[in-house]
């Protein structure tokens, strides 16, 4: 799939497309050890068995990745997740926006099968790492969901509450760093009243201190599954 993107710079904006080569999707990445049971303990409430390891990198198909305004999935089981993403360019790290959306049905089957099961979402804006680096933890990551015809707050929360991106590239197995050309998912936050499905995501990453936004919305079309 190839993606487009804006980059947005204290030197100012251009535009690049690119087709990805590897998608990397960090899990278990909460840098509060109580944070991360309670999102191991929410999704064993759905059947999901508990990480090998803490944190986790899965691989999925970069081929999943999508920008497109539909995300076509099979029956109801889904959901979104809202996750910083790091996109490793050839002059540098970038940071974006998407939702690890996962077919949580599969989820309880296994993980890894599940995170290859729904194409990945991810916004079309990009802010330079290293202008953000500084305040990171300020960094608010939020997410809107329309459930049975109502938009509810679904996620927010700093990114405090996740392993900072140089703690997560230092322990990434093949690491350190991201090969240019790769493209990682940074985590999640716990669901406000649980992990369910919703027919629209719009998510937000929000930088208080520079007073910009990173946004992305998306509709969730339900494939009807036929046995």
């Amino acid at each position: 799939m190839r993606l487009s993107f804006t980059r947005h710079s204290m030197a100012g904006s251009d535009r690049i497309s690119l087709t990805p080569d590897a998608l990397v999707i960090a899990g278990w990445a909460a840098r509060d050890e109580a944070a991360v049971r309670h999102h191991i303990e929410e999704l064993a409430a759905i059947g999901v068995p508990p990480p090998s390891s803490v944190p986790v990198y899965y691989r999925a198909a970069a081929a999943n990745l999508t920008q497109a305004e539909v995300l076509e999935v099979l029956g109801p089981d889904s959901s979104g997740e809202v996750e910083p993403v790091l996109l490793s360019l050839a002059d540098g790290l970038w940071v974006g926006l998407g939702s690890d959306h996962t077919d949580r049905k599969a989820e309880a089957i296994g993980i890894a099968l599940s995170k290859q099961m729904c194409g990945k979402p991810v916004g079309r804006d990009l802010w330079r790492l290293e202008e953000v680096e500084p305040h990171w933890d300020s960094l608010i990551l939020r997410a809107t969901a329309t459930i049975d015809g109502e938009a509810v707050l679904y996620q927010e929360g700093s990114l405090a509450a996740l392993r900072h991106p140089r703690d997560l590239l230092a322990r990434r197995p093949g690491g350190p760093g991201l090969p240019p050309g790769t493209l990682m998912f940074c985590g999640t936050l716990g669901a406000i009243g649980g992990i369910r499905p919703s027919s629209h995501f719009a998510m937000e990453l929000h930088d208080p201190v520079l007073g910009r936004s990173l946004r992305h919305a998306y509709r969730v079309a339900e494939l009807p599954v036929i046995a």
